[in-house]
Order: structure tokens, then C-alpha cells, then sequence
């Protein structure tokens, strides 16, 4: 009721600082959390055919703790090829601990890495959406040929699910 008897200047100003508040805890929240991926109609499978999910994506809730930091995808067959499933440039090809890693910039802070994966690409090299990488390596997932499959966006993990599929949930709207 205070305010109801301020004057209108002085009503305006206690709004405006209201809206400023709102916008700065606004600003402050989105800068705590990495933007989620989106689905995008540019990225292609890294296998073919479309391969089923062995384990699912699973980050740690701190950096340090274990988890799964990509998804397992299960291949046709030991030796299948591995595709790129979108245009980059090749970051890292090496070993790393005792599998074979290939890892493709793909721009705007967004990186893939396929283990174990064995190539013959070098660092620096520009790769094509659906162009073979490297060929899958037995062990990764026991008896079953899989490959492990990491996305990165700047220093965080997200789902590589989301870069080919909808993950979004469905909403049922009214009939009206």
C-alpha cells in the first residue's frame, strides 16, 4: 500500500529496479548451466545401420566422480567402419590409456571422440558428415562390437544422442 501513494516517477523508478533485478538473476542463472544440445538435421549416425543404444549417456555429478561420458553404440560387426557424423576437422588421433581415440573438431566448441577406433586420418585433416574415420576395434564392450561415442561441448560432456534425435520430452496439449 506504501507504494500505491508514491508519485508516479517515483512508482516508474521502483519498477524499473525491480525488472533490473529480475533480469541480472536472469543472466546470472543462464550463465551456471551449459546451454542443453540440440537435435541438428546436419548430424548423421556414426555407424550404419542406425545402431542400437548399449548404455545410455550417464555424466557424473562432479567432474571427478565416475560415469559414462558418451554413449555405447553397438556395431554390426567387429572392423566396421565409423563414420564422421558431421563436417571437421580431425583434433586427436592417438591412444589414449590402451584404446584407439579419434577425435573430430566440429566447430562452434563441439568435438566428437570414437573408441576404439583405429585410423589412418592425421591431426588436421578435414573430414566430411558420413566420410569413414577409422575402423572399430574389438573389447570395448565385451563380445558385443561397440563404439564408444563422446560429445564435447567446450570442457563439458553432453548426449551425442542429441545431435541425431529429438531427446526433448512430448507434451500432450489440449484438444481446444
Amino acid at each position: 500500500m506504501v507504494l500505491l501513494k508514491r508519485s508516479p516517477a517515483a512508482l516508474l523508478l521502483a519498477l524499473m529496479a525491480v525488472f533490473a533485478l529480475l533480469g541480472a538473476l536472469a543472466l546470472l542463472g543462464a550463465g551456471m548451466a551449459p546451454a542443453a544440445p540440440t537435435a541438428r538435421p546436419g548430424w548423421d549416425w556414426p555407424l550404419s545401420p542406425k545402431p542400437a543404444v548399449l548404455r545410455a549417456f550417464d555424466p557424473p555429478d562432479k567432474p571427478w566422480l565416475s560415469g559414462h561420458r558418451g554413449v555405447d553404440l553397438q556395431a554390426a560387426y567387429d572392423g566396421a567402419p565409423v563414420t564422421s557424423p558431421a563436417d571437421g576437422v580431425v583434433s586427436f588421433v592417438g591412444v589414449v590409456v590402451d584404446r584407439p581415440v579419434i577425435t573430430i573438431d566440429h566447430g562452434e566448441g563441439l568435438r566428437s571422440s570414437f573408441e576404439p577406433v583405429s585410423s589412418r586420418l592425421s591431426k588436421g585433416e578435414h573430414v566430411t558428415k558420413g566420410q569413414v574415420i577409422g575402423v572399430l576395434e574389438p573389447g570395448h564392450c565385451g563380445p558385443a562390437p561397440c563404439v564408444h561415442w563422446g560429445v564435447r561441448r567446450g570442457d563439458d560432456y553432453v548426449n551425442p544422442l542429441a545431435f541425431v534425435i529429438d531427446l526433448r520430452p512430448s507434451i500432450l496439449l489440449p484438444l481446444n
